[in-house]
């Protein structure tokens, strides 16, 4: 149900950078709690409780590591591998988005003021298009 409402608000519109970076934030604090809770019900002996699990999971999807909680077992670690991957993910999306933002802003402030560069360009442009016509219109042969 929650995954066909995302669908739908994704599918409905162009997704922005800053929406991307909602979406995949809501989802790594989703698969956090779920890992450590998961790992917990796995690897009881591995962790002392469900908030030592559940500290691990953000150690874990932070890439932080501390290292003072591991799991042993295979399934323990699996989910410590995903949520490895979720939060490098996360960072990537976070640093595109505020990325994305910097360079459209600092487009419209181009495209707002006037730059005296572009200026001199486009001067210097309409005076060769001007020469190529002057060149061009006399009939020389080259």
């Amino acid at each position: 149900m929650l995954s066909d409402k995302l669908r739908s608000s994704v599918d409905s519109r162009a997704l922005t950078a800053r929406q991307a970076a909602r979406v995949i934030a809501a989802a790594t604090v989703l698969l956090t709690v779920a890992g450590g809770v998961g790992a917990w019900l796995i690897d009881r002996r591995d962790f002392d409780g469900v908030g030592d699990a559940l500290w691990w999971a953000l150690q874990t999807v932070t890439t932080v590591g501390y290292g003072d909680v591991v799991p042993e077992h295979a399934a323990g670690r699996l989910i410590g591998a995903l949520l490895m991957l979720q939060g490098i993910g996360l960072l990537t999306v976070i640093t595109a988005a505020v990325t994305a933002t910097l360079i459209e802003q600092a487009r419209h402030r181009r495209s707002s003021s006037q730059d005296p560069v572009l200026g001199k360009l486009e001067q210097i442009e309409a005076r060769l298009e001007a020469i190529e016509r002057g060149s061009s219109g006399g009939g020389r042969a080259s």
